[in-house]
Parts: structure tokens; sequence; C-alpha cells
């Protein structure tokens, strides 16, 4: 029996969660960013997620372009033809499926797009690390005229630090020109509060004794954290460098996943920077006229 679309919420966990590990078995570092109960819901207002049970589960919900999609916690490529087109009444396709669930539908029902804006980026941690390789030594450099600038200090992320990430997080939001509630502001506060018990890490980082940074990442696959926040003053230049590379040193991982751009040219221009060495792709999928009914 399939149940009427209710508000994602928290109580949806138990639920939600094995049908998520599903979706990143076996993928290992290139499991999606999306494929987290915690983060869909801190960003359920964002994208109107609405969960429906039942034999086919599945998410409503659109994406930050106005595609109003269908996120299927099954694999796709074993509902009958007849499910996934009652899936996508009134719906613009599936998506946040990965490459593994695409190649395992049959091209000529199906076609398929990864928006550039939506695509992961991956980095191996030990580059990070010590901004080692080739391009990132401009990394190596701003980090380096940072600590010769000011005094520098790093904790592990704890529920008491919450006042100064949060004022972080205020100052943050002036440096963008932003108010209260603009961008990720609630859906970061939110993942502060929450983040040690979800078992969520990370760090803030102080400049001169001044609150000057914080970080929070995801471990979403063995290896792998997925950086989910990350906020820094802009007066002290190359503190978010410092805190990748302090990250991608302190924790026993192989990979990072800075998550999508959403198709802004900063973002792009800044997660380029660090030298990804994958970007992982979020297809969308829409019947073929093979397809239709």
């Amino acid at each position: 029996m399939t149940t009427a679309p209710e508000p994602l919420g928290l109580p949806h966990a138990p639920r939600l969660q094995p049908l998520l590990a599903g979706l990143r078995q076996g993928l290992g570092e290139r499991c999606l960013s999306e494929h987290s109960f915690h983060n869909l819901w801190l960003f359920r207002a964002a994208h109107n997620w609405r969960f429906v049970d039942g034999e086919w589960p599945h998410l409503l919900g659109h994406a930050y372009d106005g595609y109003q999609g269908v996120l299927p916690l099954f694999e796709l490529a074993n509902a009958p033809l007849g499910v996934c087109q009652a899936l996508l009444h009134r719906r613009d396709g599936f998506f946040g499926l990965s490459d593994a669930a695409v190649q395992r539908l049959e091209p000529a029902l199906w076609a398929l797009h990864a928006p550039e804006g939506e695509r992961d980026y991956l980095y191996r941690a030990a580059d990070l690390a010590g901004f080692v390789g080739a391009g990132l030594h401009d990394k190596r450099n701003l980090v380096k005229q940072l600590l010769a600038s000011h005094r520098l200090r790093v904790e592990p992320y704890t529920p008491a630090l919450l006042p100064q990430a949060l004022q972080v997080l205020q100052g943050w939001l002036a440096d963008k020109g932003k108010q209260p509630g603009d961008a990720d502001d609630a859906p970061a506060r939110n993942a502060l509060q929450h983040a040690t018990d979800w078992g969520w890490c990370g760090q803030l980082l102080w400049a001169d004794d001044t609150p000057a940074a914080w970080l929070l990442a995801e471990p979403l696959a063995p290896g792998l954290h997925v950086l989910r926040f990350a906020k820094s003053l802009a007066r002290f230049k190359g503190v978010a460098a410092y805190g990748f590379s302090d990250h991608a040193s302190r924790h026993a991982v192989q990979w990072l996943n800075f998550e999508q751009d959403l198709g802004l040219p900063n973002f792009r221009r800044t997660k380029a920077s660090y030298r990804p060495v994958a970007r992982l792709n979020k297809w969308r999928a829409v019947f073929t006229s093979a397809g239709k009914p």
C-alpha cells in the first residue's frame, strides 16, 4: 500500500536511512552526497521534500532550477515499466541517480541528463592535507601567508562551541551581504545543533583568539567524508583552505566530497581551484518515446 506524501521529518529517519544506505552500497567514494537522510532533512524546505512509502518508496521534491522530480529510494532498473510511468505522473522525471543506477537502465527507454551544476566534487584527502600536486601551490602559499600573519589553533567541534560557530556564521553572512535566513543559514544552524548526535565531525578555527572559521563533515562511506558546511571570515584570508587541510590531516579518510556548485560561478571557481580528481554525476531520467505508454 502506498501512503500519501508526507513532509520529510526526523521521524522518517529509521525508515529512510536503510533505503539510502542501499543506494550507496558498493559505490565507495563515488556515492552521491544527496543520499543522506540528515542532509535531505536539513534542506527539506529548499526542495520541498515529501516522502511516499510503500512497495516503491520515493521522495518528491524539486531541484534548485525548479525541476519537479522523483528521487527513487529503490533500484530503478528493478521497477516495472508501469510503476515508473505512474510515479512520474505530473513530474518532470526521476533525479538524483548515480552512474551505477543509470547503467542498469534499458537505454532505448530512457533519456538521461546530468546537469553540470549538480555534480559533486571529489578530492583525494592526501592532496588537500598538504596541498601537494599540480595546481595546488597557490593554496599552500596562501596557508603559509596566513600562518605568518596570525596565530591559528583548532578545536574539534562540540556543542559547547555553538556560540562561537554562530558568531562566525553571522560574520560570514555580513561578509556576503546577506541577511539572517538567507543562503544556507537555517540549515547550517540546524546542523551545528545536531552534528555530534548524528556522528558528524568538524572543527572550529581560531585566529588570534577570534573565532574565524568552522566546518562540518559527514562520514558517508568508508574512507569518505562529505564536507557539508564550511564558513569563514573574509578578513582571515586563507583560513578556509587551512581548515580543509587540517580536516584532511586530522581524520583517517582517503576522500573528501565538497558537494555540488549549484551552477554558481563563484562556487565553481572555488571548488575547481582545489583540483578535484572526479566529478560525480547526478542523473535525471525521463522516458523516451519508446518508454511512454
